[in-house]
């Protein structure tokens, strides 16, 4: 198993510098396709919400909006904690450049409960060979400086730029260097694949991320593998919109996180 070398906080100088106000640094490694990675912005957003929440709840929901491209460099994060009865709350975000708001968040926290309802998932893992058996895909970094933070090992379905009738990858994913699988991680994750229409495609399009949402279907109290399969599929492309839904599992075959992204498709990278 992976050994744990690194923290979020850490890994973007996440710091504390007013009331319910942090500072982050996202530098030029974290450069995805068209800018900073957005699974960051998302990442950071959770963490600033777990620590301005008053109680110590697990993450439930996230829904970000991108309100204009980020830039590499420091950004500015505001929280306020709402509550909603005893034991959920929701926390807004707004990250900020320069001034000027980039991405809103709202993140969602809940405290775990029993219920009489019997717990069920409807997204069974898919087969996959053990990570092992599956070669290391790399991420051209003259392009996508971001891939060398992620060891990726296709595991089912086409490659992206291939041309395939398929629009969809499966792929085990860690982070490097490694960082605990809690909900902000998980957010880096389910944006670590290309965008799922890459596989029909031939050449590389800028299709930057509008919309994200992510659902937790565990608390993670139960400690995940530093490891998991994730699943990306296209749902639709077209008029200049494409969306995907992304699955991730941990090695046991637990359903952990689901999420969907609303993307432009504006045309081709460095055109």
């Amino acid at each position: 198993m992976m050994q744990l070398t690194t923290s979020l906080a850490a890994a973007f100088e996440l710091t504390e510098v007013g009331d319910q106000v942090w500072q982050a640094r996202v530098d030029e490694t974290w450069r995805g396709w068209t800018g900073p990675h957005g699974g960051v912005i998302a990442a950071l957003t959770i963490e600033v919400a777990r620590r301005a929440s008053e109680f110590d709840l697990p993450v439930r929901t996230l829904d970000l909006r991108f309100l204009r491209r980020p830039r590499d460099g420091f950004l500015s994060l505001r929280a306020v904690d709402r509550p909603i009865g005893r034991s959920t709350r929701v926390v807004e975000v707004i990250a900020e450049q320069e001034g000027e708001a980039i991405a809103s968040a709202s993140i969602t926290l809940g405290r775990a409960g029993r219920t009489e309802i019997q717990e069920r998932t409807g997204r069974a893992m898919p087969e996959a060979p053990e990570p092992e058996a599956c070669a290391i895909f790399r991420l051209p970094p003259e392009i996508v400086p971001v891939g060398a933070h992620f060891e990726i090992r296709p595991a089912a379905g086409p490659l992206p730029l291939t041309g395939a009738d398929e629009a969809s990858m499966t792929a085990w994913i860690a982070l490097t260097p490694a960082m605990a699988t809690d909900a902000a991680a998980l957010a880096i994750l389910a944006d670590a694949l290309p965008p799922a229409v890459f596989p029909a495609l031939t050449l590389p399009l800028a299709v930057p991320t509008v919309a994200l949402s992510m659902h937790l279907h565990t608390d993670l109290a139960d400690t995940a593998s530093p490891r998991v399969l994730v699943r990306t599929a296209n749902l639709s492309t077209g008029g200049g919109w494409s969306v995907d839904d992304t699955d991730i599992w941990d090695d046991r075959g637990h359903l952990l996180a689901t999420a969907r992204q609303s993307r432009r498709v504006l045309g081709r990278i460095g055109a």
